[in-house]
């Protein structure tokens, strides 16, 4: 083997004074909004002007071609360094899988997972008799299949509610894309005609709740906040009374990610779901950790690390389309045996996708000097009612 593993930073060393922000400047005219003041026990804070709420333009590009161009530079630093390898040996040879090895693990795959590809792809080479072959496609064709096969396991459809609002927990470290990634989230379900309720309880940081009205306003969808400083259960609990009385389909918590506090985390979201599941039962029906695909392995031990501190249910990667290290992907949802349930792929209000491990995988190994297929236009997987 050639390669030398990069220490990996810790968990939190980037939990991130960074401030999320909206993708899309705010330049409208104050007007009325859907979002609510806050039903909260103390005094409330001051909150944004309302805006009128965002609509997305269609995109000029189909989904398969959107995701195809999200993922450049992470098939640049996998398929093409590939291809590449593979046209200076000219054949499928020891020399080439252990080239290939380094290039998988650069790319943030991880050094279990590639070992793990590594073994079925010779396993492949063996039964199909492609060793010195010079069949470039087989090559290509195999990582993708290999891949596709590790993503498919687990459960991505979204858990509903048998009845009543189905409600969702979403945590993870500030700078993550978790305020974007709900306000998103939002959007989503929106446009398939559901009722939303955003709940903002990182009360931590006056920022986080601002952020997460703005979000609620350039969505369309209603939102219960509350005082910094104050107890998020309090907020917790008044959602769930305002969603009592109102009836809404999806509600969609925000939560306080400090990898630093660990046990005061843990204590926290437990008192948060004693409280949800009194009112609701079976409540909450996923609790989704945000990680950011940019920050590589370092993605994979804040994951680890949430994981002994809760239950999580499911994964969404952000910032797909700003990074070389997509690979990642393969890492967490591997060495984690947790499903990818949504990805980002681009600024817009609408860039939040389903994850589809088929497409992915398709637009991951698409060797640039192929046409793109008719599946350009194909939609995505679709969400549960």
């Amino acid at each position: 083997m050639f390669w030398k593993r990069k220490k990996e930073d810790p968990a939190d060393s980037a939990a991130d004074s960074t401030q999320e922000s909206p993708s899309t400047p705010l330049n409208a005219e104050p007007a009325s909004t859907s979002a609510q003041p806050p039903e909260a026990p103390a005094a409330q804070e001051p909150v944004p002007a309302p805006v009128e709420p965002v609509e997305e333009e269609k995109p000029r590009k189909g989904f398969f071609a959107r995701l195809r161009d999200s993922l450049r530079k992470t098939r640049e630093n996998i398929v093409t360094r590939a291809v590449q390898i593979f046209r200076l040996r000219g054949k499928i040879d020891a020399e080439l899988l252990e080239e290939l090895e380094e290039v998988l693990i650069s790319a943030d795959v991880g050094l279990d997972t590639t070992l793990e590809m590594m073994d079925e792809l010779r396993d492949r080479i063996r039964r199909e008799k492609k060793s010195d072959s010079d069949d470039l496609p087989w090559l290509t064709r195999s990582l993708q299949e290999i891949s596709r096969e590790m993503l498919e396991q687990g459960e991505r459809d979204m858990r509903t509610a048998p009845a009543g609002p189905s409600i969702y927990l979403v945590i993870g470290v500030n700078g993550v894309g978790k305020t974007t990634a709900i306000g998103k989230l939002a959007y989503r379900f929106k446009q398939e005609g559901k009722s939303v309720l955003l709940v903002a309880a990182d009360t931590f940081r006056a920022a986080a709740i601002e952020q997460l009205v703005i979000w609620s306003q350039r969505a369309g969808v209603e939102i219960v906040a509350g005082k910094e400083g104050s107890d998020p259960s309090s907020v917790v609990f008044n959602a769930m009374e305002r969603a009592k009385s109102e009836a809404f389909d999806v509600i969609i918590i925000d939560t306080a990610g400090r990898l630093h506090t660990k046990s005061n985390l843990m204590q926290e979201l437990a008192k948060m779901a004693r409280v949800i599941s009194r009112e609701f039962s079976s409540a909450p029906h996923e609790t989704l950790l945000v990680l950011d695909a940019s920050t590589g392995q370092n993605a994979l031990s804040q994951a680890r690390t949430f994981m002994e501190a809760c239950k999580i249910t499911g994964l969404v990667l952000t910032k797909l389309d700003g990074t070389a290290k997509g690979g990642v992907i393969l890492a967490v949802h591997k060495q984690l045996k947790l499903p990818v349930k949504w990805i980002g792929v681009g600024e817009a209000i609408g860039d939040l996708q389903s994850f589809d491990p088929d497409a992915f995988t398709r637009a991951l190994f698409q060797i640039e000097t192929e046409s793109p297929s008719e599946t350009e236009t194909a939609a995505p997987t679709q969400t549960p009612a």
